[in-house]
């Protein structure tokens, strides 16, 4: 049987609750074209929410929180009363990156709400594609709710100054996820410079999945994330990576395994570094 307390769902038993119980399921997958991907191909019922403009409060300057800061509270409260989600409801996420980008976001901002009964389709779209789930291309109607009740942030969330202080501490550890090479210094893809923050390790989140691109087991993540940990308290764990999105991917599987879950540095590797702050390499 399915547990909804569970961070993930795997597509077989989706299936089961599609027959059995009633589920919002939203689509978050993002990228050139998407929305038109979504509206030729989803799973039945799936609503659509935009990464840029629902699960984010985009500034014209990325310095000030990064290149997807969070909406307030009241703002993402509002989002899902829209999408008919009430405090109760069952919600499934999935995405086109494996649930490693947009869902995995949404799981969390759920999640930092206080919500209960939601969970990311392991192995995204594709998954479902694979375990045979049908595809709709037909528009999703929304139930309407009560409006969404909401109050201050819940889940730990670090910011860059706080950063800065616990970087370097012996009692402290920030995790970087973003891939090797953009942690190395080596080529920077997407932000205007290549590095990490001094005295972050690079755990890339890309660890997390097994070679099918779903997350490894419970006991596998918490043997990779234990030892980092140590005795360290999850408020002076603090992950990130570009934009705070794929971090979410990593405080997923930390969840899933079973562990507290340590602190977003929202802004991420997009604020710090375009602040002026120090910046390491691999030869620095």
């Amino acid at each position: 049987m399915n547990n909804p307390t569970s961070p993930l769902i795997e597509a077989t038993e989706l299936r089961h609750i599609y027959l059995n119980e009633d589920v919002i399921i939203v689509d978050t997958s993002n990228g050139p074209g998407v929305k038109e991907i979504y509206e030729a191909k989803h799973l039945p019922g799936a609503l659509y929410v935009d990464l840029n403009t629902q699960l984010a409060d985009i500034k014209e300057n990325a310095a000030n929180g990064g290149r997807h800061p969070l909406p307030s509270s009241k703002q993402f409260a509002e989002t899902l009363t829209s999408l008919g989600i009430f405090n109760d409801s069952h919600v499934v996420i999935y995405d086109n990156k494996n649930g490693s980008n947009a869902a995995a976001r949404l799981w969390w901002m759920m999640k930092a709400l206080g919500h209960e009964k939601v969970q990311v389709l392991n192995g995204g779209i594709q998954a479902a594609e694979k375990a045979g789930l049908a595809m709709s291309s037909a528009k999703s109607p929304i139930k309407m709710a009560n409006p969404y009740l909401a109050g201050e942030w819940q889940l730990l969330q670090a910011g860059i100054n706080e950063v800065e202080k616990k970087a370097t501490g012996k009692d402290f550890i920030v995790i970087d996820v973003r891939d090797e090479y953009r942690y190395n210094g080596e080529r920077e893809p997407i932000d205007l410079v290549a590095g990490h923050i001094p005295g972050a390790v690079n755990i890339p989140y890309t660890s997390n999945l097994d070679e099918e691109g779903l997350f490894k087991s419970p006991d596998e993540l918490r043997e990779k994330y234990a030892p980092v940990f140590k005795n360290i308290a999850p408020e002076n764990i603090i992950v990130h990576c570009g934009s705070g999105i794929t971090a979410c991917h990593t405080l997923l599987a930390i969840a899933y395994a079973g562990l507290a879950i340590p602190a977003l540095y929202v802004g991420s590797w997009s604020e710090w570094s375009r602040n002026n702050k120090t910046i390491a390499t691999k030869t620095s």
